[in-house]
């Protein structure tokens, strides 16, 4: 059995362990076969060498994130712990300035943080139509929003557009109370969040008065020639195919346009197909439209999310397996 001691002369060990030792527990989780004590400034390590040398190399990456952010949530912590290629590392420790897509306020860098968010950036940059699908949490929509923020910012379009069909998750718009704004406008909440971790409150609110930012349902779109503006159509899941067929051809001359969906979550009525599907499998190789998937390994919200997708996806294979055999 070999012993290390690793100093944490450079970060706020509290910081660095979490309220109640949290952040250990996780560390401690990664490395069973490890035992690691925790003294003041100090990690102690005890266990077999090859344990050891993984788990300083893990240790090492939470130190330089910690020294260039100051703090580290525990869902960090546990993509930095899970990363085991150097591509997985670059996401959260080798940050190229370059690389941040907005800074918002207070100095907040916004940038693709994943390896699947990094390619749709790409996608974004070489093509005019991207689909980026994946299951929720995985920075789909915050990502376009930024990217969309971004080129409003550079003056390579002159307005963003976002839209989201108004579909009902199980509740009647009619039973909401006021007027049809009021109703509608909790389904546009996501992407108003988005905005406002990028644009600062004032600016916003003047982009939303003169139109140059315009947040609306879907079917606004129709009869509409969309030009100069970037235009994100969220939740196409929830479109049927002559919805999305309307969509994306308002699409106008020095335009760009992002569609995301999660394919799992579709409120739809059961007599309706959702037009994503279609979309992506009709128009997947035209060029100048690419598609992107993203995957629970692209979760960035709490930690447990991507357990949750994952319990999901187990249990619909499960489901799947047991009609197979009844088939038979």
């Amino acid at each position: 059995m070999t012993e290390t001691i690793i100093n944490l002369d450079t970060v706020n060990p509290i910081e660095f362990f979490g309220v109640n030792n949290g952040k250990l527990d996780i560390l401690k989780r990664k490395f069973p076969l490890l035992k690691i004590l925790s003294r003041g400034t100090q990690i102690k390590l005890s266990g077999a060498p090859e344990q050891i040398e993984t788990a300083k190399e893990k240790i090492a990456l939470l130190i330089q994130y910690m020294e260039r952010n100051g703090h580290m949530s525990e869902n960090y912590l546990e993509q930095i712990l899970g990363g085991d290629d150097e591509k997985a590392i670059d996401n959260f420790i080798e940050r190229n300035p370059n690389d941040v897509l907005v800074f918002g306020p207070n100095g907040k860098t916004v940038r693709a943080r994943t390896q699947n968010q990094k390619i749709m950036v790409q996608a974004c940059d070489k093509n005019d139509i991207v689909f980026a699908i994946g299951p929720a949490g995985t920075g789909k929509t915050y990502t376009a929003v930024a990217l969309a923020v971004r080129a409003l910012k550079n003056k390579l379009v002159k307005k963003i557009i976002l839209t989201r069909p108004a579909v009902e998750a199980g509740e009647s718009l009619g039973f909401l109370p006021g007027d049809l704004k009021e109703k509608i406008d909790p389904y546009l909440r996501p992407l108003y969040d988005a905005l406002d971790d990028m644009i600062p409150a004032d600016k916003l609110s003047y982009y939303m008065q003169t139109r140059t930012i315009e947040i609306a349902p879907l079917a606004y779109m129709r009869g509409r020639t969309l030009d100069n503006a970037f235009i994100i159509l969220d939740e196409a899941q929830n479109t049927n195919d002559l919805q999305i067929k309307m969509f994306l051809t308002r699409i106008g001359p020095n335009a760009k346009a992002i569609i995301t969906g999660d394919p799992t979550q579709i409120d739809l009525p059961k007599n309706q197909q959702s037009g994503l599907f279609k979309a992506t499998r009709v128009l997947k190789h035209i060029d100048g439209i690419s598609y992107i998937e993203l995957d629970e390994e692209d979760v960035v919200r709490h930690r447990l999310v991507k357990s949750i997708i994952k319990a999901y996806n187990k249990d619909d294979e499960r489901i799947m397996k047991e009609k197979e055999q009844d088939k038979k």
